[in-house]
């Protein structure tokens, strides 16, 4: 049986008619940049992330960069991160020409250790970005008391974590700004790129509908030098098709989980470790094993889907070297590279599929622990 890592045909079966209805209608008006379908689904995003405003934006990485322009964030300023998440994190925080800071992160949750932060903070110090890894939330408090201590923007990386919760609050509605990620593989993915921008501060959001089309209000007057960080709203309608459908979405989603962590009870597997104040989304379902390569390659070759994230830290990557800023170990992020794999998690998996990918990875980790 072949079980990919992601099927988004399966999702795209369950609601053609109404994508298909939903882009024919934005092709028939022609309004083809904003719009009534990119207003609609802020609002609706807003509203779902208990947040005043939200913006928005061509990606997840134009959402992190764009808010970093708001702030200010620029050339001698320093922003604290994780070394364990997507590229774009840090990327954005190089792109505005400020110094990436990496900490450790906790080897349960993968997300940022609180604990690390206040050491890596200096006068430099302009932001601290968390990133809510794999769809589950930072620990959020401990976060915020120390920005708010040090006078530090808080920039949300939900890009994973859209409708996730912690202590009964949405993520992306805790920091200055929170920034979702609409790319295809996400629980609420478009059919392409897309993103957006969530906060309550009014006057941040008007900066941030300027920055989003070159920094103009009214047209062709240029307040700053922003960019095209714009919505599509073919984009926007696709979205507005899936986002009722999203809660059910995630919902199933944590059922498999709860299959998977039942399955491989009593095993060499390290399942995923939601924190009692959270509730993840499940955005990823990724375990931890030794012998994570020889896994792989079992799964592989029962044509499983599967992949790492991520498989090497980013203070280890080439462009990152000597430019950026790193304090204590990181060597729990370094460890989580060698060790994570993510299964097959999406909402329409079958039982004899879940039951097929925890038969392979059962039997692969038992054949490695006779090995050793």
């Amino acid at each position: 049986m072949k079980i990919p890592l992601l099927d988004l045909k399966a999702q795209y079966a369950s609601i053609r008619d109404e994508v298909q209805a939903a882009v024919a209608e934005v092709l028939e008006s022609q309004v083809c940049i904003g719009g009534p379908k990119v207003a609609e689904l802020e609002q609706q995003v807003a509203a779902m992330s208990d947040c005043g405003h939200a913006v928005g934006v061509s990606s997840g990485t134009d959402a992190l960069l764009c808010s970093l322009m708001a702030l200010g964030v620029g050339p001698g300023d320093e922003v604290i991160t994780t070394p364990f998440t997507f590229f774009a994190t840090a990327g954005c925080i190089s792109r505005v020409g400020a110094l990436p800071v990496f900490v450790d992160i906790d080897p349960r949750t993968f997300n940022i250790d609180p604990g690390k932060i206040e050491e890596a903070i200096t006068s430099r110090t302009k932001a601290i970005i968390p990133v809510h890894l794999f769809g589950q939330m930072c620990d959020m408090d401990a976060i915020m008391a120390i920005a708010n201590k040090h006078n530090l923007y808080v920039i949300e990386d939900a890009a994973q974590a859209i409708s996730a919760t912690y202590k009964g609050r949405k993520a992306g509605s805790m920091g200055t700004v929170g920034c979702f990620s609409f790319f295809p593989s996400k629980n609420l993915g478009g059919a392409g790129d897309g993103g957006m921008i969530v906060t309550n501060d009014s006057e941040l959001n008007e900066r941030l509908v300027m920055l989003r089309s070159h920094g103009s209000k009214p047209k062709y007057y240029h307040k700053l030098v922003g960019g095209n960080f714009r919505l599509d709203p073919l984009q926007a309608a696709i979205l507005l098709v899936k986002l009722p459908r999203l809660d059910a979405w995630s919902e199933a989603r944590r059922a498999h989980a709860a299959f998977y962590d039942q399955a491989f009870a009593n095993t060499a597997v390290q399942t995923p470790y939601i924190a009692p104040e959270c509730v993840s989304i499940f955005n990823q379902y990724v375990i931890r094993v030794r012998e994570r390569d020889q896994l792989k390659a079992a799964l592989q070759k029962a044509d499983i889907g599967t992949e790492v994230y991520y498989p090497l830290s980013l203070h280890q990557q080439e462009c990152f070297i000597g430019k950026c800023r790193v304090v204590g170990s990181l060597q729990n992020a370094e460890s989580a590279a060698k060790e994570v794999l993510a299964l097959p998690i999406y909402p329409e998996l079958i039982t004899d599929m879940l039951e097929a990918v925890a038969k392979t990875v059962t039997e692969a980790t038992k054949q490695s622990l006779v090995a050793q």
